[in-house]
């Protein structure tokens, strides 16, 4: 029988990483995401887990590596600010393809900003906001329910290619409370031949490193892990399409904002006014493919998100200008509105909308 409960998005992704076999989680408190650690320092323990709250975001992240390195699932989240001071490890963590999770439940920046949601941190995780050649496979969700599911599927796609995978969430979603069924049984991480654990009938022990002061060395690595970003790409691009076939308009939003697109679609449509929307679910991979074929058919793009135009870029890119890409964007812990999108929608419609 599944189990349904009620619970807030952030302790769903705690839930959802103990049954993943997650047994070190690091971290530090910051809202919105301080559910979380306190329901890991709370349940992890009696998992037989290792619940540390580090000094700092960037001892925390540093953690991860070393339990990662010794082949072990392991996790760190935070917000926004909190999130920027790990971007060094996780680069790292890229360099050295260890899996593991990252969260990060994002908030009003920049700065120290405020501690209302924001999507703000778009071309952090999606553009590598460490330094280096690397990327992050970052899962969107825009439900409790995806915060569980995705945190599963983020630790069985880590483990699979080998890095590090985001769960990019928002403080609205964090802080939201909705049914979630509770799929999955607990199971323990998966071996792991190439990790730091010992001999173990090896006549060689493991290494794991990020330093390479050989240039041709250094390049081939970069090639290699270039490779298995573009495997990524092939294999892993997930998105939502809704009412697209039809549509004249397209909205592009993604997490919280996109609930708020499809609560604008249905009342536009209720006027007779033909919408869509697309969802991107994974940010990296972005789907690029499917996105393009849309310009084909529709007549124009509005992107709705809560910052000032980021992804905005990745939908004028991907689609080549072949039609028109309108934006609708809140900021400062203001939630995108479905009467102010819905307002932009007829505007748009209407030939009045000027881009």
């Amino acid at each position: 029988m599944v189990e349904k409960v009620l619970m807030k998005g952030n302790e769903a992704i705690g839930e959802a990483a103990l049954r993943a076999g997650c047994r070190y989680y690091f971290a530090y408190p910051i809202t919105p995401q301080s559910e979380l650690p306190e329901f890991m320092a709370r349940e992890l323990p009696k998992r037989g887990g290792v619940f540390l709250q580090a000094e700092s975001e960037i001892a925390s992240v540093n953690m991860v590596y070393g339990a990662a390195a010794c082949g072990a699932r392991a996790m760190t989240s935070s917000s926004s600010p909190g999130f920027s001071l790990k971007q060094e490890g996780i680069s790292y963590l890229a360099a050295a393809e260890l899996p593991c999770l990252l969260v990060n439940v994002q908030r009003g920046g920049p700065g120290l900003g405020t501690i209302l949601p924001g999507q703000a941190d778009y071309f952090q995780a999606t553009k590598g906001g460490g330094h280096g050649d690397y990327r992050l496979l970052v899962l969107a969700p825009d439900s409790v329910q995806e915060m569980y599911d995705f945190t599963l599927l983020g630790f069985a796609l880590a483990d699979q290619y080998r890095m590090p995978a985001l769960l990019l969430a928002d403080g609205a979603l964090g802080q939201m409370m909705e049914a979630v069924k509770l799929e999955g049984e607990p199971k323990p991480a998966p071996d792991k031949p190439w990790a730091v654990a010992g001999r173990r009938g090896r006549e060689k022990l493991n290494v794991v490193q990020t330093l390479a002061l050989d240039r041709d060395e250094l390049e081939a690595h970069n090639r290699a892990l270039q490779d298995k970003y573009a495997l990524v790409r092939r294999n892993e691009v997930r998105y939502e399409a809704l009412q697209t076939e039809d549509a004249d308009l397209v909205l592009v939003a993604y997490g919280i904002s996109a609930r708020v697109a499809k609560s604008a679609m249905a009342k536009a449509r209720a006027k007779g006014l033909k919408v869509g929307v697309f969802r991107p679910i994974t940010l990296f991979p972005f789907p690029e493919e499917a996105l393009f074929a849309l310009a084909k058919q529709t007549n124009a793009f509005l992107v709705a998100e809560m910052s000032c135009g980021q992804m905005l870029e990745d939908v004028e890119r991907v689609t080549c200008c072949q039609k028109p890409v309108h934006f609708y964007g809140r900021t400062g812990g203001h939630l995108t509105n479905v009467e102010e999108l819905l307002e932009r929608i007829e505007q748009i419609m209407a030939g009045k909308a000027v881009r």
